[in-house]
């Protein structure tokens, strides 16, 4: 027989847990597993996941098993994408009794000054893991810190250094967190990915696209418009018809823990600090340059044209009798470019990303919480072009550009251009 010996272990200050498992296959033959509430022996990898113990001890059998987990095929199961918060837990609740938890334990920035609200931190691997348990439930933790930071955090930073306006909750949500469930949905034999968002699943022309909740005020479908749609036949958002009381109320009436946890920050690895501050602290410097006006005339000085964004009148250190915004930057020749609020509006949109299904016509949505506006769509080689009904104002290259004909998303992609 081919045993497979398992190490994981767990540390918090100064203690520490740690186990040891021999596999056989997906079984569990012999464990050195102290603080869990039971023996592993004899036990599936699944049926392990669901074992409750100790926090460390706990943490530590999850470290053991995510590596090589999978689970056979079975009809019904349901995989949860759980973020320790109440909209998993209450996705959850949907989905048992044949479900299966499992958090991304992802890079945090360990100078942040509160990590510990952040969707992907270890005190919500650890809520997320109790939610399952409570219920009889496996979970599993995917230690994805190293190909997050590569993936996510590191194009964040050089997008700055470019003079871009990044989002990097899209790249996370649309892309790199969607691949990562949907793959461990297969090798976890689950034939259905559930996630806690407040968005919808439509069907147009054939093709299934991600249209916005039914609760405008929690709408998440804008953070999810870069999801393939090849992948929405395994997925499914089973909040996506209620709002956010509704599903408090469910999580209190079940019990849970989490039902009054507090909403996650946005950009979660920057662990609630500034990003001005985070990205001086990966490497971008301080380096001072001219502050111009659209004629070129040197109005001032600036201390690093990443520390400003498009729109932003606040900061910009100019004493002038009409206000000044940001209309742009120059990373190559370290210049800062101002206007009046006139100068920001765009009409003329170019987008690198794609279309999901034909549009001639759509709503154009360019930042996350600004409004929608109409806009003539022409596809393009990488992409498509927008010209807007009116001009907006502040439209930042880097951003994305989401487009929807009535609630569902048929295109999206990064701005790469605009002009008046």
């Amino acid at each position: 027989m081919a045993y497979r010996e398992l190490i994981g272990d767990s540390a918090r200050d100064e203690d520490y847990a740690a186990v040891r498992l021999t596999v056989d296959g997906d079984r569990v033959v012999a464990a050195n597993a102290p603080g869990l509430e039971r023996s592993l022996e004899g036990l599936t990898l699944l049926e392990a996941a669901a074992v409750p113990g100790e926090t460390l001890a706990a943490d530590a059998l999850a470290n053991a098993i995510a590596p090589v987990f999978t689970a056979a095929p079975a009809p019904g199961r349901i995989a949860v994408a759980m973020s320790g918060g109440v909209d998993s837990a209450v996705a959850l609740l949907r989905a048992a009794p044949n479900a299966i938890g499992v958090t991304l334990r992802l890079w945090l920035d360990p100078y942040g000054p509160s990590a510990e609200r952040a969707c992907c931190s270890p005190d919500a691997v650890i809520a997320a893991r109790e939610t399952c348990h409570r219920l009889g439930l496996p979970h599993v933790t995917l230690d994805l810190r190293d190909a997050f930071r590569a993936t996510v955090v590191l194009p964040f930073v050089d997008g700055y250094a470019a003079g871009l306006t990044p989002n990097p909750c899209m790249r996370c949500n649309g892309q790199f967190r969607f691949e990562a469930l949907v793959d461990f949905a297969e090798r976890a034999g689950a034939d259905t990915l559930f996630t806690g968002h407040y968005a919808r699943i439509v069907e147009r022309d054939g093709t299934r696209l991600i249209a916005r909740g039914a609760d405008d005020a929690k709408d998440q479908s804008y953070m999810l418009a870069t999801v393939d749609p090849g992948l929405l036949d395994r997925v499914a958002f089973p909040l996506g018809e209620q709002g956010k009381s509704s599903t408090r109320g469910e999580a209190a009436a079940a019990g849970l823990a989490v039902a009054d946890r507090a909403e996650s920050q946005e950009a979660c690895f920057l662990a609630g600090d500034d990003y001005r501050a985070f990205l001086e602290r990966q490497g971008l410097e301080r380096r001072p340059g001219p502050i111009v006006n659209e004629e070129g005339n040197v109005l001032g000085s600036h201390d690093g044209v990443w520390r400003y964004t498009p729109g932003q009148r606040r900061g910009i250190g100019l004493a002038t009798e009409a206000p000044l915004f940001v209309l742009r930057s120059d990373s190559v020749t370290n210049t800062l470019v101002v206007g009046s609020r006139a100068a920001l509006g765009s009409q003329r949109v170019e987008v690198r990303g794609r279309l999901y299904v034909p549009v001639a016509r759509a709503e154009a949505k360019l930042r996350y919480r600004s409004s929608a506006v109409l806009a003539d769509v022409v596809a393009t080689d990488d992409g498509f072009s927008l010209t807007l009904d009116e001009p907006v104002h502040a439209v930042a290259p880097g951003q994305v550009a989401v487009l929807y004909d009535d609630d569902a998303i048929v295109g999206a992609g990064i701005i790469v251009a605009t002009t008046g």
